[in-house]
């Protein structure tokens, strides 16, 4: 059986870390579900709002006002999807992208001169725990 205080003490160094680094957006009234869809839609490309609602793991009522929200700021464009009238694609806009390349630059910003102060010993085994740590999500 594993050690309890380990999970414990992971799951809170893990949340700590995670809310720091959600922090460092390009504009903190951002929510972090807007985050994920807009990030979601620019790294994956234009898709329906089902098919971002599955991704995202949200229903598509939580989902809409996401998108609503992203649109009036002219970070997500809504286009015909072609095949289906009542259907439309979501797509990430040129603002949309520029807000999330930023984002992710003022997190490897904030985080990069902390890895940078750790020994070489530490940012191994922070290497390491980073792979085990991605095994861990997918199980």
């Amino acid at each position: 059986m594993p050690d309890t205080s380990l999970a414990t003490d992971l799951r809170i160094a893990v949340n700590r870390l995670s809310r720091t680094l959600r922090a460092q957006k390009a504009d903190a009234s951002m929510t972090d579900g807007q985050f994920s869809a807009l990030a979601r839609l620019h790294r994956d490309g234009a898709m329906t709002l089902a098919e971002l609602s599955r991704q995202d793991g949200v229903t598509p009522p939580s989902m809409t006002k996401s998108v609503a929200v992203l649109v009036d700021r002219g970070l997500v464009s809504k286009d015909d999807h072609g095949d289906d009238r009542r259907k439309v694609l979501l797509a990430a806009t040129p603002a949309g992208s520029a807000f999330v390349e930023e984002t992710r630059r003022r997190r490897d910003d904030w985080l990069s001169p902390r890895l940078a102060a750790l020994s070489d010993q530490e940012r191994r085994a922070l290497a390491d725990a980073t792979e085990i740590m991605r095994r861990l999500a997918q199980q």
